[in-house]
């Protein structure tokens, strides 16, 4: 048994440092000495609870079950996922980030999913081996952040469509360089102008500061948007998007957030313009 150093969430939301003995490996699983963790907004959400707090983790495999095809060694990362169940519709058509009997982070295995630990206990099945000439630094926000806003782009998104991402925090940052690589014209939307200079440098094309105004039809935006990328969670009317739509555009919404979305109906259903979920990584994806 290994003791690793852990830090949890409390009812007060102060963060705490603890140790705790973990279990024996299962036939499954790998035990990883955590040498580096990503912060998630989402992170925020679970202050309050008695879990090992993080998410996006990397780290060094030092011990394997008898089922594992991972070895000593290997340099692994993984996210809020840490078991799907295999055998229903979503597991078989590779949409395993939606099964039913998922156990993720913020829910279950309270005390061996984090990443903000010394070592962490996970199944194989959601460990995703991390290449050399990726630095671990820049791989641990790609196990949420970045699966997050990567399904979308690779799912729905093709070179010649113009993407507009709203927001430029952790998701909206990652989600202009991944557009951009992908050869796509990119236009960010932000409250003000503070992160101007940072979206271009990542790739954007156009940017527009969006508070305070009301018809976003007098942003001097060039073209329609194809696909709107949402990773900001500030609640508004998508309605405020509708202008500077395309015909058949699609719309993400791709941040947490306790409210309803608004959308005009008949703008909706008249355009063909879809509203799309979506919610980290399948193991595909990966």
């Amino acid at each position: 048994m290994v003791e690793a150093i852990q830090f949890r969430g409390t009812p007060s939301g102060q963060i705490i440092q603890t140790r705790a003995t973990l279990p024996d490996i299962k036939p499954d699983e790998a035990l990883v000495k955590v040498t580096h963790s990503g912060l998630c907004g989402s992170d925020i959400h679970q202050l309050k609870k008695p879990l090992v707090l993080g998410h996006e983790g990397i780290g060094i495999v030092e011990q394997v079950g008898s089922a594992c095809t991972l070895k000593p060694g290997d340099r692994v990362g993984w996210g809020p996922l840490n078991s799907t169940c295999g055998r229903c519709r979503m597991c078989h058509t590779g949409q395993d980030n939606y099964c039913p009997e998922m156990r993720a982070y913020g829910s279950t295995d309270y005390d061996i999913q984090g990443s903000m630990c010394s070592y962490a206990v996970r199944r194989e099945q959601w460990l995703f081996k991390i290449p050399d000439s990726l630095a671990p630094e820049d791989a641990a926000p790609l196990m949420c952040g970045g699966g997050t806003v990567w399904m979308p782009l690779i799912d729905y998104c093709k070179p010649y469509d113009r993407i507009g991402i709203v927001g430029v925090g952790g998701l909206g940052h990652l989600a202009i360089q991944l557009a951009a690589k992908m050869g796509c014209d990119v236009v960010v939307f932000s409250s003000t102008d503070d992160k101007k200079e940072e979206s271009k440098k990542l790739g954007a094309n156009e940017f527009y500061a969006t508070g305070g105004v009301s018809d976003y039809s007098t942003l001097g935006v060039t073209k329609p948007i194809d696909r709107l990328l949402i990773t900001s969670s500030a609640k508004f009317n998508l309605g405020l998007f509708y202008p500077i739509l395309s015909p058949s555009a699609s719309i993400f919404p791709l941040s947490v957030d306790g409210g309803d979305l608004r959308a005009p109906y008949m703008q909706t259903v008249m355009y063909g313009r879809k509203i799309i979920g979506s919610c980290i990584t399948p193991i595909l994806a990966m």
